[in-house]
């Protein structure tokens, strides 16, 4: 997938030194080559780095990028199928290319928001049924 880098994981170590030296103002130096970091470059690298000492797997996704239905599954970490599903049912914003759908890395994060939202509201509401029930919960 274009915008999806893959690269070995640094010692945890390595990642904790240099996510303390981020701050705003900083300056990142490649040999020649210097960037300042802004207030939202260094929480970026901070978030990103904060994940990978968790363990986590990040990809690096343009907000406006069209993806394949196959990309979009993956993201999403459900089958192709399921959603093909969700774009039919309209719970996922898509739109066709020739016979091909697209859809857009914002929308689908739209909708993975809005599902984990639902999620936590639900486990709220299960939690708060059990309490009333004297479950132990």
């Amino acid at each position: 997938m274009e915008g999806v880098l893959f690269a070995p994981t640094p010692s945890a170590e390595a990642l904790k030194a240099f996510r303390e030296k981020l701050s705003p103002g900083k300056v990142l130096r490649l040999e020649e080559a210097s960037l300042v970091l802004t207030p939202e470059l260094a929480r970026l690298f901070r978030e990103l780095l904060e994940a990978l000492l968790r363990g986590e797997a990040v990809r690096v996704v343009p907000l406006e990028a069209e993806l394949t239905t196959g990309q979009a599954a993956e993201l999403l970490g459900v089958s192709r199928p399921y959603l093909v599903r969700l774009l039919e049912e309209g719970k996922i914003p898509h739109h066709k290319v020739g016979t091909h759908r697209r859809v857009r890395a914002k929308d689908l994060l739209a909708y993975l928001e809005a599902s984990r939202k639902r999620g936590r509201e639900l486990l709220d509401e299960l939690l708060g049924e059990a309490q009333e029930l004297g479950l132990g919960y």
